[in-house]
């Protein structure tokens, strides 16, 4: 499928598999430097993923997709995302990622050295994130 002047292409892939394969007339994502919005017609783009909800929106409906790393390209009207881990907000599995989130935080008060603490930081967030993505799809749902 071609995108139109006001849509564009995105796709969104892991090593394992494709997530979303499709236009969006607006995609946010999670920069390791702040929230990217891309909208048709962008600039070329080429940054670094952090952790967090990745929103494609078209015609009011929004995928919601956690993503945790990896890289966002922007191109001849195309957004293509190479995700080290990601997974649809629909398939996170609500009470493991609460299960998860407790955890690390009962073991950030055990951490002994800064590379254990900083390990499970990150678990912590991706945890969060995780549930974040989870309410995000909830509440666009609801709309």
């Amino acid at each position: 499928m071609m995108a139109t002047r006001n849509t564009l292409h995105v796709e969104v892939v892991t090593a394992e598999h494709e997530l979303y394969n499709g236009e969006a007339e607006i995609v946010d994502a999670p920069g390791s430097e702040g929230q990217l919005g891309i909208l048709p017609e962008h600039a070329p783009l080429l940054a670094l993923l952090g952790a967090g909800p990745l929103e494609i929106k078209l015609h009011g409906e929004d995928e919601i997709i956690f993503v945790s790393g990896g890289f966002l390209e922007v191109s001849n009207n195309r957004v293509t995302v190479l995700a080290d881990t990601a997974e649809k907000a629909e398939e996170i599995d609500q009470a493991r990622a609460e299960t998860a989130r407790r955890r690390a935080e009962q073991s950030l008060q055990d951490a002994r050295t800064r590379s254990e603490r900083a390990e499970i930081e990150a678990a912590l967030q991706r945890a969060i994130f995780r549930l974040k993505a989870v309410e995000l799809a909830r509440t666009r749902r609801r709309r």
